[in-house]
């Protein structure tokens, strides 16, 4: 687990889930199969994730503290894809088969940490998706979509970095199977 310095400057903040090398492949795999426009812009490999929730700019002296409060208990979960849609503004994305309760539970928890914490949590419904391309209005999806299992086993604290990379500010892993109640 990566623990975040003190920065005087500030911070660009999500929570998000990234894939295993397993589910990488299988969204890259399904990501590389839509007919793009000539202007489409897939997302790179390294970028796939699914955002839990934007955090936005955050001053860098108060990181650590939201870092801490943004710890949750969460037990292990999968989830099935996959869903291929065209959004809005030219987004290309790809969603879950259905809101599983523990991701709508890990949504749901994550959000009042960031109230206790006296953050803003956005209005809009969650809408969990993996973006696989922007510009990509007119895009065509593939036949047959993927379906796979993504297993979730931690959530991640990410800063944005100028010139369009992510840092990993803190992974938070779920509670081990073994702890549950009898």
């Amino acid at each position: 687990m990566a623990s975040p310095s003190p920065r005087s400057d500030t911070e660009r903040l999500f929570l998000a889930l990234w894939p295993d090398a397993r589910c990488r492949t299988c969204l890259l795999a399904h990501r590389d199969a839509w007919r793009w426009n000539a202007a489409a812009a897939p997302v790179a490999p390294r970028r796939l994730h699914l955002t839990l929730h934007f955090i936005g700019a955050v001053p860098g002296d108060r990181v650590a503290a939201l870092a801490a409060a943004l710890q949750v208990p969460f037990e292990p979960f999968s989830m099935s894809f996959g869903v291929p849609e065209a959004w809005p503004r030219g987004l290309a994305v790809l969603r879950p088969q259905d809101l599983p309760e523990p991701l709508g539970s890990l949504h749901a928890a994550l959000g009042q940490a960031l109230r206790s914490f006296g953050w803003p949590v956005e209005r809009r419904d969650f809408r969990p998706h993996v973006t696989l391309a922007r510009k990509a209005t007119g895009a065509v999806a593939p036949a047959h979509a993927p379906v796979f299992r993504w297993p979730v086993a931690a959530y991640a604290l990410m800063a944005s970095v100028p010139g369009a990379d992510y840092r990993l500010v803190r992974t938070y892993e779920a509670n081990p199977a073994s702890s549950r109640p009898a």
